[in-house]
């Protein structure tokens, strides 16, 4: 009965171990599996981004998590590789040429690569599809780890870029500053002139990212905090030493802040990966054995 069911693709044919004229790939099955396949990715990664953009909201304290939501893009991702490669493979199974004269274990071994090669062949288009994404991934991923090694430069820069505003957006260079040539006596604040602030802070930004000021430039702002606070000239060199102890501080803190930034976005950037990798594994997987089941859905019918 199970021979009658598999019909001419089970026989062993009147000439064993002959070859067959047809070949044993049928690649209009796979292109269509494969376009049925990537149509069905995009669709259901248009509906997951969807609906990632209804779980989130701009309001503290309302719609989903940060931790909900990765863990929902992960299981969108299997979702989407178990339905688009199920119903991809189970075509293709049931589209491929009837193979006359082939043994049974051979028969189900094609449509197991049947269904591998419309996987590998949706893979390899989309790829080359997205090939300017996966470069921006590479060049992100460059970039982060350049921003990582000069994250010191880069701290003691932001630093330094909130000294050119006048406005008040955080502590910055300006702070430093003002502390450094608050006068002694009040009283006496009316009576200066001139604005050396720019270049106090064009010195303490250089001594940030030389890690020490200079000795003329140390003289130049003792004598100009001297003349302008009314200090002693040991006054003067407490508060410089007190205040370029901060400006090393925030920059330091800076630059940790930069450094954990990067680490964790490189922490979700590879567990990402890695369980984007296991999705296409399981899409593999769930290709070809969709195949397998539409083949032999194909011969007993």
């Amino acid at each position: 009965m199970a021979t009658t069911q598999l019909g001419s693709e089970t026989a062993l044919g009147t000439h064993a171990g002959a070859e067959s004229s047809h070949s044993a790939v049928s690649w209009g099955a796979i292109i269509g599996g494969a376009v049925i396949a990537a149509a069905l990715t995009a669709t259901l990664l248009v509906g997951g981004t969807g609906l990632g953009f209804m779980a989130i909201s701009p309001w503290g304290n309302d719609g989903a998590s940060g931790t909900t939501m990765a863990i929902g893009t992960i299981v969108w991702l299997f979702v989407t590789q178990i339905v688009a490669y199920g119903i991809a493979g189970y075509v293709t199974g049931r589209l491929r040429t009837n193979w006359a004269g082939v043994h049974g274990d051979e028969v189900h071994f094609r449509d197991t690569a049947h269904g591998f090669l419309v996987w590998a062949v949706s893979v390899v288009v989309s790829v080359f599809l997205l090939g300017s994404g996966v470069a921006s991934v590479v060049s992100g991923t460059a970039q982060a780890g350049a921003n990582l090694a000069g994250a010191g430069v880069g701290a003691a820069s932001a630093v330094v870029g909130q000294a050119g505003k006048d406005h008040a957006q955080g502590p910055g260079l300006s702070y430093f500053t003002d502390a450094l040539l608050r006068p002694a006596d009040p009283a006496n604040a009316s009576a200066h002139t001139g604005n050396p602030e720019r270049e106090v802070s064009r010195i303490l930004a250089r001594s940030l990212k030389e890690g020490e000021v200079s000795q003329q430039d140390q003289d130049y702002l003792l004598r100009l905090v001297a003349n302008r606070t009314g200090l002693t000239p040991e006054q003067a060199k407490e508060r410089l030493d007190s205040v370029q102890m901060q400006a090393k501080e925030t920059a330091e803190k800076l630059e940790q802040q930069a450094r954990e930034a990067a680490d964790t976005a490189r922490k979700a950037a590879a567990a990402f990966a890695l369980w984007a990798f296991a999705s296409l594994l399981v899409g593999a997987f769930v290709a070809s054995l969709a195949a397998t089941i539409g083949g032999r859905a194909r011969i007993t019918r």
